[in-house]
């Protein structure tokens, strides 16, 4: 017979013991920026942020190709951002998650998307001597000299953004395989 109140059932599992610890190799606080990875990622944030300005202060004169550029630009530096800031503010040791491998997964396909940007980014400044206007009698090209200096800088800093991602992504595959 059970004692008065008790119940033949077992008590529910804890779900915190369900979840496997947060597996981290990289420091939290202030100590991520001086390691490589931290640097790199700063770098990452410091160039984007170049490449968005410098895409934005065009007159966009390809649509589909500028706007996918500033949309991978903006999107990456917001991305990174925050990655950065999981480790400054110590929520890495918070939250259950492979942090090695969403190191991997976050810089790689980021990677690919800003490579693809700067290939965009080429092949628009690589136009500039063709007419706006296929029909036009007027010979306005499609960037102005101004303008084609600003996106030669923009293809130079999204090339040095693609590198740092990479590198993001080789400095974050040998912490995850080790």
């Amino acid at each position: 017979m059970l004692p008065r109140g008790a119940s033949s059932m077992p008590p529910p599992p804890n779900p915190a013991a369900y979840f496997p610890p947060p597996r981290v190799t990289l420091p939290s606080g202030l100590e991520i920026l001086r390691t490589y990875s931290g640097a790199v990622i700063f770098l990452e944030i410091l160039f984007g942020t170049i490449v968005w300005i410098l895409v934005a202060s065009t007159r966009v004169p390809l649509p589909l190709l500028q706007g996918w550029v500033m949309f991978v630009a903006v999107t990456a530096w917001f991305l990174s951002i925050v990655f950065l800031c999981v480790f400054l503010f110590g929520y890495a040791n918070r939250i259950a998650v492979n942090w090695n491998q969403t190191d991997f997964l976050f810089h790689g396909a980021t990677f690919v998307f800003y490579f693809g940007a700067f290939v965009l980014q080429a092949a628009t400044t690589s136009l500039h001597h063709f007419p706006r206007g296929f029909n036009s009698t007027t010979q306005e090209k499609i960037l102005a000299d101004h303008e084609y200096n600003i996106s030669i800088a923009a293809s130079i800093f999204a090339f040095a953004t693609a590198v740092c991602y990479g590198c993001s992504t080789a400095l974050a595959l040998r912490r995850w395989r080790l």
